[in-house]
């Protein structure tokens, strides 16, 4: 008989948590510790008196301790430079990760600092402007800035996804024969860019609403790099793009608020005509590579939501922004 039967991805008890950080960071006795959120990784509020912390756990077989290790160089380079990040925070030994042996084996966790602010999909044109003068100031930082992560290209978000979203829903289907040919019109649009005038460099990946506080319609802080990697920085902005439109229904408001954004980013650095030209396309790529993602991790990250109705919203919102730009697939 098993005396501890294999687990793939358990959930740590936050009380126990709770005192390996209290101890970690020195932090004191009554250093609480929750649960916030069980998915692709997981993360617990800790609260320390009057101090607020976020601990992630990074689920099992997600990212080696090299990968992370360069998240949070990032992070750290960021900070120095002033940039409005969360960043990780040094235990009493100076180390940024902690190595846990979870029933699946060993987990890796990380305390971030807390982002000041609130998180809303709704925010203002203003605030929009502020976004993008934010996330300029953070491109400022991370152009040139190299990381031993993934290089997203057209191979990683395009064609590898496109196999793994196949082997997951394992037979045809519009939509799959729909992105498949969506695919081999991005390769195209990807490969065909200027690399000598395209800024290039570390990139978030994720930049939308769910991954930045906004404080008081002043301060805009952003969080989440897990995706972080090796890409064209315009990648950040036309992802954040795509999110905008896909939380503003009304195409009127996400205009204006689109305007203010490229108005914020603008007042710090200039996108070029080849960036701009690539905007519309770039984060079609990228939505085909969390298709697969979310394909890949469906075990550990419960996503039951995940089904052929679940391709098919996905596939729609593709085509409201592709149809929202005057794209023709070719």
């Amino acid at each position: 008989m098993i005396e501890k039967f294999p687990a793939i991805n358990s959930t740590l008890s936050p009380t126990e948590l709770a005192k390996l950080i209290q101890q970690k960071y020195k932090l004191r006795d009554k250093t609480k510790c929750s649960i916030f959120r069980l998915a692709m990784n997981h993360l617990y509020i800790v609260q320390d008196d009057q101090e607020k912390y976020v601990f992630r756990v990074y689920t099992y077989n997600w990212r080696t301790k090299l990968e992370i290790e360069e998240e949070l160089r990032l992070l750290v380079h960021l900070k120095e430079n002033n940039k409005q990040v969360a960043y990780p925070i040094a235990d009493q030994s100076n180390e940024y990760i902690q190595e846990i042996e979870a029933s699946e084996g060993k987990r890796f966790g990380v305390l971030f600092s807390y982002a000041k602010g609130t998180k809303t999909a709704k925010f203002s044109a203003q605030t929009s402007f502020l976004i993008g003068q934010a996330l300029a100031k953070v491109h400022q930082s991370t152009e040139n800035f190299e990381l031993s992560r993934i290089s997203y290209n057209s191979q990683n978000l395009l064609d590898n996804s496109i196999l793994r979203t196949k082997k997951f829903f394992n037979k045809a289907n519009n939509e799959i024969e729909f992105l498949e040919k969506l695919s081999a019109f991005l390769t195209l649009k990807i490969n065909e860019s200027d690399k000598q005038i395209m800024r290039y460099g570390s990139v978030h990946l994720d930049v939308w609403f769910d991954n930045l506080h906004i404080d008081n319609e002043e301060d805009v802080t952003f969080f989440d790099f897990d995706f972080c990697g090796n890409g064209y920085l315009c990648f950040d902005i036309s992802y954040f793009l795509f999110q905008l439109l896909a939380t503003n229904l009304k195409e009127e408001e996400y205009q204006v608020k689109a305007d203010n954004f490229f108005k914020g980013y603008e007042t710090v650095t200039e996108i070029s005509d080849e960036e701009k030209k690539l905007l519309p396309f770039a984060c079609l790529a990228i939505m085909i590579y969390y298709i697969s993602v979310q394909c890949d991790r469906f075990e550990y990250w419960t996503n039951i939501f995940l089904n052929e109705d679940h391709l098919k919203r996905m596939v729609g919102n593709l085509k409201r922004w592709i149809a929202y730009n005057k794209i023709e697939i070719e």
